[in-house]
């Protein structure tokens, strides 16, 4: 059997179970108040720009893998989280629908697994926790190995957090000795898992035999239609800033470039303006070689690492002042590597021509190699080609003239629900393709109350074929 579950792992996971449990029951009954000021001294703790700058910077040097200036400013998802974990409820009566009759109260899961992804160990374990606790849960943290002691140190700070008012410890705990096998066992014994990280990880947690909320392979792609020309130096810095964010290590992180023929040249400019390095045919054929195994797999040594480092492993270099490399490209399909997912500050730039359905079937045509359910982007001033976009992509996020990866988890110039988990629904194997988010870590009970009779009649209800005698079989 591989990757057997030994019995020294079985206590290890257990006796953490049952602190968690223990430390569970203790808040099931706690009042809205009292949570949300353990909300907010657990983010204060997590959040305060000196200790998450330490710990980011903590996790780059651990794993290295990351942009060690750059991840600090993540700190901005637990802000965020904390923004929308104060305005909702999760206590007693939640929401009341009176015309349905209808009232919800949220009740805690219990004990949640959260499994800890290597590029985001300081800020993964804050954006599940804060969640958990709103939602009066308790939560055991499983760190990836190469990534273990930021995870540990980051729990411990959020532990001080609920020291701090009074709350028990335990319901943040974390496996200080990680194996495939001791998350495997935790998945399986805890009430819900949160898997935010690799295919792999999710796999694992789905076969866990418990609740799962996984999240789906990414492959973002951004178009840019003839009306970018209104400002085609803000569609530059918008990708600039998706996808040199932490060295381009984001699902999210726009990956391929589809743009318009009429403002394809101004793109390029712009985009070597924001610090793009285009690629010639020699230096793309070298960087394919180290990005892709001959199975088309993605090797790992590129992910999460500086354009110029990725430049040297193929073989050439770039200046210094360059934080991304171009590479144009005009197939798309299963047997070509550039319509891939590219988790580094490396990008795929292609060509459209003609109406906006020409865009989408490039589009399309990408989302069939990888990235189904997760986010395309849509820089475009013309509400029609948007509707057509959202319609046609079999994406649970569409972002309009925004950076990708600063803005479909949530950001607070958006809507979004800020998370760092996102569902991708059933075309990335997923059960929801929502932004994981408060709701999420309850259970709700809907009490229903009795009202006037809603008995559309049957001429309304069957329309046309009411009454249709050759239906009568």
């Amino acid at each position: 059997m591989a990757n057997p579950v030994t019995e020294e792992v079985k206590t290890q996971v257990d006796d953490l179970i049952a602190r968690a449990r223990a430390a569970q029951a203790q808040i099931a009954d706690l009042d809205q108040e009292t949570v949300d000021r353990a909300v907010q001294a657990v983010a204060w703790a997590s959040a305060n720009e000196k200790t998450f700058t330490r710990l980011a910077q903590l996790g780059v040097d651990e794993s290295g893998l990351g942009d060690r200036a750059g991840r600090p400013y993540k700190r901005a998802k637990i802000i965020g989280i904390l923004r929308d974990c104060l305005r909702e409820k999760s206590v007693g009566i939640i929401e009341e629908i009176p015309e349905k009759g209808i009232t919800k109260y949220g009740k805690p899961v219990g004990v949640i697994a959260s499994l800890i992804p290597t590029t985001n160990p300081a800020l993964t374990p804050p954006t599940v926790g804060l969640y958990s606790l709103k939602a009066r849960n308790a939560t055991i943290f499983a760190p990836h190995p190469r990534s273990k002691q930021t995870t540990f140190e980051m729990v411990e700070v959020m532990r001080a957090g609920l020291k701090k008012v009074g709350l028990p410890e335990d319901l943040f705990l974390c496996i200080k000795n990680p194996s495939i096998p001791s998350s495997q066992y935790l998945m399986s014994q805890v009430d819900l898992s949160i898997a935010t990280g690799g295919p792999a990880m999710v796999k694992a947690a789905y076969s866990s035999g418990k609740p799962t909320y996984g999240v789906g392979a990414g492959n973002a792609t951004m178009c840019f239609d003839e009306t970018t020309a209104q400002d085609i130096k803000t569609a530059a810095m918008n990708v600039r800033l998706s996808k040199t964010a932490d060295f381009g290590s984001g699902c999210s992180a726009d990956g391929n470039l589809v743009i318009h023929d009429s403002v394809y040249a101004g793109m390029l400019e712009a985009l070597q303006a924001e610090g793009g390095y285009l690629c010639s045919a020699d230096e793309k054929a070298a960087l394919t070689r180290v990005l892709w195994d001959d199975g088309y797999h993605r090797t790992i040594d590129t992910i999460a690492c500086s354009a110029q480092s990725i430049a040297e492993k193929a073989g050439f270099r770039i200046p210094e002042d360059r934080c991304m490399l171009l590479c144009e490209e005009d197939n798309i399909g299963p047997e070509y590597h550039w319509c891939r997912e590219k988790m580094a500050p490396i990008i795929g730039v292609f060509k459209y021509s003609g109406t906006y359905d020409k865009a989408l079937d490039r589009l399309q045509e990408i989302y069939k190699v990888g990235g189904r359910g997760h986010s395309c982007g849509i820089y475009s001033f013309n509400d029609e080609h948007v509707h057509m976009h959202a319609m046609a992509m079999p994406v649970s996020r569409v972002m309009v003239r925004q950076p990708q990866s600063k803005a479909n988890s949530g950001s607070l110039t958006n809507g979004m629900p800020m998370t760092s988990s996102m569902g991708c629904g059933t075309w990335g194997g997923n059960i929801t393709n929502e932004n994981v988010s408060l709701k999420h870590y309850m259970n709700v009970t809907w009490v229903s109350r009795p009202i006037p009779e809603d008995r559309p009649s049957d001429e309304e209800l069957f329309g046309e074929f009411y009454g249709d005698e050759s239906l009568v079989l």
